[in-house]
């Protein structure tokens, strides 16, 4: 059994709202700088301490260092390396440096690949190599990938070892507990941080906001709805709650789009002693998968 943290400090604060107007759910577009400031203000005091942010983010990076981060444990991530790249060692020192700069902090508490099959590749014993360079110089501590499948990690493991692992999970998406990967890397000392416990918001939705794109899946959302009217919960907490339900998750993160999405999060009651329907799940990756919506 993992350890138990108190609900805000397994959250992580998810910022590529900061930077671009993101998810399926966002009505209010790119969040202001002002509303950044107080959205971390308010995290911080909350107990919140970790930040996730991306060089693909948009200004994300630029943004938060502007508010100033210095307290916080940030993870970044490096982009697909692009196709002109003659020397990774260098462009990955170049990367980490650009993103230190722009957040003016002088380390990162991880650095994840965000497109991990780029491991697999010709480069990828050489791309793996700087990033141990970068962990033993000290500017980042942890090193490791963001998946978007847990399959990913099958064909990665036996070649390469994370410090850190990110991964999508929610109660419609089950795949990194159903497959053993979250067990197996907390009993490796990997630790584990999850998004897209709401899926991009959807989850969220009721009939009437859900796009109708998404009405081919209309039994799983009937099936929902009644498990939350049954159990008296609404969907944030019920979401909130499973994701907590599993003690190997070192951190949830988070993306919210103003100081009112983040202290109703804060408010949620923590759905302890609720028991999760194991049938409430989905394996069809065209819902799963938000990279996929856009062919729907």
């Amino acid at each position: 059994m993992g350890k138990c943290y108190p609900m805000s400090s397994r959250l992580a604060l998810g910022t590529v709202q900061f930077g671009t107007s993101y998810g399926v759910a966002n009505t209010l577009g790119q969040v202001s700088r002002e509303e950044i400031a107080l959205i971390l203000r308010h995290a911080w005091s909350a107990g919140i301490d970790t930040l996730d942010t991306a060089i693909e983010y948009g200004e994300s990076e630029l943004r938060l260092g502007e508010v100033g981060v210095g307290q916080w444990h940030i993870i970044s991530k490096l982009p697909e390396i692009p196709k002109a790249c003659t020397d990774i060692p260098t462009w990955v020192q170049d990367s980490v440096k650009d993103s230190l700069g722009k957040l003016g902090v002088s380390r990162l508490r991880g650095l994840l690949l965000h497109r991990s099959q780029q491991l697999l590749g010709p480069q990828g014993e050489v791309l793996y190599k700087a990033l141990v360079a970068i962990r033993e110089q000290g500017k980042v501590e942890k090193i490791g990938v963001s998946i978007y499948s847990p399959d990913e990690l099958d064909a990665l493991c036996p070649y390469y070892s994370f410090d850190l692992v990110q991964a999508p999970f929610n109660i419609l998406d089950r795949r990194l507990v159903a497959s053993g990967w979250l067990a197996r890397l907390h009993q490796a000392g990997t630790e584990v941080h999850v998004r897209s416990i709401f899926l991009q918001g959807l989850l969220l939705m009721d009939a009437a906001n859900r796009p109708e794109k998404f009405n081919r899946w209309q039994p799983l959302w009937d099936e929902w709805h009644s498990w939350l009217v049954d159990h008296e919960s609404t969907s944030l907490q019920a979401c909130l709650g499973f994701a907590q339900s599993q003690p190997d998750i070192s951190r949830i993160v988070l993306g919210v789009d103003s100081l009112q999405h983040l202290k109703e999060i804060i408010a949620t009651n923590h759905m302890d002693s609720i028991i999760f329907p194991a049938d409430l799940k989905c394996a069809d990756i065209a819902l799963i998968n938000p990279a996929e919506w856009k062919k729907l």
